[in-house]
């Protein structure tokens, strides 16, 4: 049984006097290969008049691309989604028959390819003491995800965070705590290490509560 979720966000800013607003890259339409199917989708932007391009970035992901001619004492844009919800299995993939047991090496046309999300940042000591505490017996791939993900849920607090960008990941570990993209960027960061291709996905999390 699937549900369809309705989400509207706004994002307005408001000025004490005429600006010229520059170039702006709008990063708020699901990506293609999204799970949940997209029923409908609008993107809205004031002022008029204004230029509005498509563009893809090297991931596939939308991006809009607002030029605005005129000053203005507003810039508004409005975002309205209908998503079919669906319940899922995770673990619905298979993995090459080379790494269904980690620790394994990519092929180098693939480590190649996957350069960009195997950088790391330059060592620090938590991490380095985190990392130090990980087994590299040979195991499944599965179940070393599936820990490491557990670890640190067991060890990082989750809060709400309303600051601007990110702590890294050295600063999650001393204080125990992050918000969701402070811990997603721990994991890519210790996965990183360990060998893995990674990178960071974001979305929008919609909570559904039950009737009462």
């Amino acid at each position: 049984m699937s549900i369809h979720v309705a989400l509207h966000h706004r994002t307005t800013y408001r000025y004490d006097r005429l600006v010229r607003v520059g170039p702006q890259s709008v990063r708020l339409r699901p990506a293609p290969h999204a799970r949940s199917r997209v029923l409908a989708y609008s993107l809205r932007v004031s002022p008029e008049p204004h230029f509005l391009n498509w563009q893809q970035d090297p991931q596939a992901n939308f991006i809009a691309r607002l030029v605005f001619p005129e000053p203005t004492r507003e810039l508004e844009i409005l975002v309205d989604l209908v998503v079919e919800m669906s319940a899922m299995n995770p673990f619905d993939f298979f993995l090459e028959p080379e790494a269904e047991r980690w620790p394994f090496a990519y092929d180098p046309q693939l480590a190649e390819e996957l350069a960009p999300y195997r950088r790391t940042l330059a060592p620090t000591p938590l991490v380095d003491a985190f990392l130090a505490g990980i087994s590299r017996d040979d195991t499944s791939t599965n179940d070393f995800l599936v820990g490491l993900n557990q670890r640190l849920w067991r060890h990082i607090a989750y809060g709400v965070r309303l600051e601007p960008g990110l702590q890294s990941p050295e600063e999650t570990l001393e204080k125990r705590a992050g918000s969701c993209r402070d811990s997603g960027w721990l994991l890519v960061q210790l996965l990183r290490r360990l060998g893995f291709a990674a990178r960071v996905v974001s979305g929008y999390l919609l909570q559904l509560t039950a009737d009462e």
